[in-house]
């Protein structure tokens, strides 16, 4: 009972932070983007494994808005960060996502160009991705779909560049399926690769996800997340 209680409160702060970060994404509110880690309701374990389900786009507003993070928001991610290293024989995804969260760090603690620029973390390996099937593809690159960022480069994003049709293909199977998250996420992706097949219609594609599934905040991040990436400029 008490597994299944700490569950429950886990999935409800994944989704009031979801909820956070797409109120701070539509309104550049950077208090509304920190509200559900400094509110208190959650346990501070709780909250900093709400951190790691969201990963680096649990800062998205400051990277993308150029918003600082709240500082009560920012303390429980390099929490999260510094608590949840991945162990040996940890899935790649899960590699990638930490490595995403100490990028997204760096980027908002020093400086990305300069002499006092802060050296980047080494790449993990993304070999995996190239021989996947384009099933596999899309589901890896949705649940990396903080590393969708404009102007980024790492790994994954080329992998995912070199194979923008089979991510397409993804983006159909995953609305088909009704599988909204993974939708959103695959087409945040298409919206930065180039050669994605005009018959596709991902803009009418993306309104229909967000009809079916954007109640889903952790679906509606992605849509607002593929809408303001054109117009982006990181920091």
């Amino acid at each position: 009972m008490e597994q299944s209680s700490t569950s429950a409160l886990l999935q409800g702060t994944v989704l009031d932070l979801a909820s956070d970060v797409v109120s701070a994404l539509r309104s550049g509110d950077h208090v509304r983007a920190g509200s559900t880690l400094t509110a208190g309701g959650a346990g501070e374990g709780v909250a900093r494994a709400a951190v790691r389900v969201l990963g680096a786009d649990a800062l998205l507003p400051s990277v993308l808005l150029r918003v600082p993070s709240a500082p009560g928001q920012l303390a429980v991610f390099k929490d999260a960060v510094a608590a949840h290293q991945p162990r040996a024989d940890a899935a790649p995804a899960v590699v990638w996502s930490h490595w995403a969260m100490t990028r997204t760090l760096r980027r908002l603690e020093h400086p990305l160009t300069g002499p006092d620029a802060a050296e980047p973390a080494a790449e993990p390996g993304a070999d995996w991705l190239d021989g996947a099937g384009w099933q596999t593809l899309t589901h890896q690159l949705a649940v990396l779909a903080p590393l969708a960022l404009p102007g980024e480069e790492c790994a994954v994003t080329r992998a995912a560049r070199r194979r923008p049709v089979d991510v397409a293909r993804g983006f159909v199977r995953a609305v088909r399926r009704r599988d909204w998250q993974q939708a959103a996420g695959a087409g945040r992706w298409l919206t930065l690769l180039d050669g994605v097949p005009d018959t596709l219609g991902l803009e009418a594609g993306l309104d229909f996800v967000r009809l079916m599934g954007g109640s889903d905040p952790r679906v509606a991040l992605q849509l607002e997340a593929a809408r303001l990436m054109p117009a982006a400029v990181l920091l």
